[in-house]
């Protein structure tokens, strides 16, 4: 139960608003003239905020969802995470589901706790 707590929590901490469904952030891709670089924006923002639900988690207590532990985590990898997640479980997304969910599950998978 803490765990999908904390779930909700980096979620909606991540957006601040309603968060983009997978669908969406195609969309804003294709349609626009600077598409790809607004995702890429988007992806930006869900990654640092995620992980600084992460880091907040961690400074009260709670066991994290994913731990950087010095491994080398930077904004220009966010792009790349998404896809690599979307790809590897793809039967796992559907479009409506929020990116935030494909990002935490790239952050889980790639950034396995170790202690």
């Amino acid at each position: 139960m803490k765990r999908a707590a904390f779930l909700l929590l980096a979620l909606a901490a991540a957006s601040g608003a309603q968060a983009m469904s997978i669908r969406e952030l195609r969309t804003l891709e294709a349609g626009e003239k600077d598409g790809k670089a607004y995702a890429g924006y988007y992806l930006v923002g869900v990654l640092e905020g995620l992980r600084e639900g992460v880091e907040s988690s961690q400074r009260n207590g709670q066991k994290p969802l994913f731990c950087v532990e010095g491994r080398r985590l930077e904004p220009s990898m966010a792009r790349s995470l998404y896809q690599t997640e979307l790809t590897r479980n793809a039967d796992s997304y559907e479009a409506d589901m929020p990116v935030q969910l494909v990002m935490s599950g790239a952050l889980k998978n790639s950034y396995h706790c170790t202690r």
